[in-house]
């Protein structure tokens, strides 16, 4: 029997590659016989630079960026084990987490850093890359991210507007003649799993400006600055950014990175199937494994069980989801190619005592599945 084992981290507790080898360890004891293939996933959220990494025996790269009110910080990026592939998280150099709460202001914010991560990726000789674009502290529309790669962004005046959302209204011209001409060379995935627009009352700014420090007045601010950036893009280059699902996530960034550096918008759990090559791993396999820390109505909306669900489907393939926690809403799962979903939790416990205990509960969890699976 072929065992694919293909989960994502449980946050706070095991990466993805912990537990894998938690639910392999766990099958063994119930079938010796069975052949598993481990291929730890992520969802290009947190998490995805270090599985890519570490999957396919690739290295870290650690450089000095601006953060997103501009002190200089160290942020990493990967690059993958063909050397050329890199692999950035935006929250890395331009995350909520990097500033403390009472400084958090979306008209101040800027993705400049992101921009410093992509442009030291093209010095180590980077050509591909896949962009994690979740938890931005932004909504500059990626202005900054394209100004460190060398776009001139100016006002009436002919002088560089300054950092943040804020300034977006100011901009009168875009220059794009000393953009960075590797990106011509470049093939850029962003792993987007929300399908926002640009502008607009799903638009960047009022879904997500409130949770990075917006008040009403300055969300309605912020969707103006962001209309009024595309109007220019549109002008300039040709392409209207305005109402394309995905556009708005990391505060306006996919969009930037569609317009000016040609990126293709993808489910996160895609660009890392693809790169792991979880199809071709799946096709011939009896039952498929995944996992993640909290399975719920969410988990349908892009996450990792439901993504490695999705490929299995194709080839028939059962798939049984081990979860951290089960809440409302698992049911649509089961219509989209899952088989079951199961609690790692098989006694009254707290959350500490579950997380502390994961790789035991996991192996435990793995264990009964397969000890059942054989009745069949």
């Amino acid at each position: 029997m072929k065992i694919v084992i293909a989960p994502d981290s449980f946050k706070g507790s095991l990466s993805a590659v912990g537990v894998g080898s938690a639910i392999e360890r766990g099958i063994k004891r119930a079938s010796h016989n069975s052949v598993t293939k481990v291929i730890p996933m992520a969802d290009g959220g947190e998490g995805t630079v270090d599985c890519l990494v570490h999957a396919t025996k690739g290295r870290m790269v650690q450089v000095p960026v601006s953060n997103p009110l501009g002190r200089e910080i160290d942020a990493g990026f990967g690059i993958l084990g063909d050397g050329t592939t890199c692999v950035i998280e935006m929250a890395m150099a331009s995350g909520l987490y990097l500033i403390d709460a009472h400084e958090r202001n979306p008209l101040h914010t800027t993705t400049y850093g992101v921009g410093q991560l992509i442009k030291a990726a093209l010095d180590q000789g980077c050509r591909k890359f896949i962009l994690g674009v979740g938890g931005s502290a932004t909504n500059d529309g990626g202005a900054g991210m394209l100004q460190a790669l060398g776009v001139r962004l100016l006002d009436e005046h002919g002088e560089t507007v300054g950092f943040g959302g804020g300034e977006l209204c100011r901009i009168a011209e875009i220059q794009i003649e000393a953009l960075d001409p590797r990106i011509a060379d470049c093939e850029i995935a962003v792993a987007c799993d929300v399908d926002n627009p640009y502008v607009g009352p799903k638009g960047a700014s009022a879904v997500f400006g409130p949770q990075k420090g917006a008040t009403p007045p300055m969300v309605e601010q912020l969707d103006q600055g962001l209309r009024h950036f595309a109007d220019l893009i549109e002008r300039t280059l040709g392409i209207a950014i305005h109402d394309i699902p995905g556009t708005g996530a990391a505060g306006g960034l996919s969009g930037g990175i569609m317009a000016f550096l040609n990126g293709k918008l993808e489910s996160g759990v895609s660009v890392v199937a693809r790169v792991m090559e979880l199809e071709s791993a799946v096709q011939d396999a009896d039952l498929v494994i995944t996992g993640e820390g909290q399975v719920d109505y969410q988990t349908a909306s892009g996450k990792t069980p439901y993504g490695v669900a999705q490929v299995a489907k194709k080839h028939r393939v059962p798939v049984i989801v081990i979860a951290g926690s089960v809440g409302e809403g698992i049911d649509t799962l089961y219509e989209h190619g899952v088989s079951a979903v199961v609690s790692i939790v098989n006694r009254p416990m707290t959350l500490d005592d579950a997380m502390v205990r994961a790789e035991k509960l996991l192996e435990e969890a793995a264990e009964q599945i397969i000890r059942i699976y054989q009745l069949h």
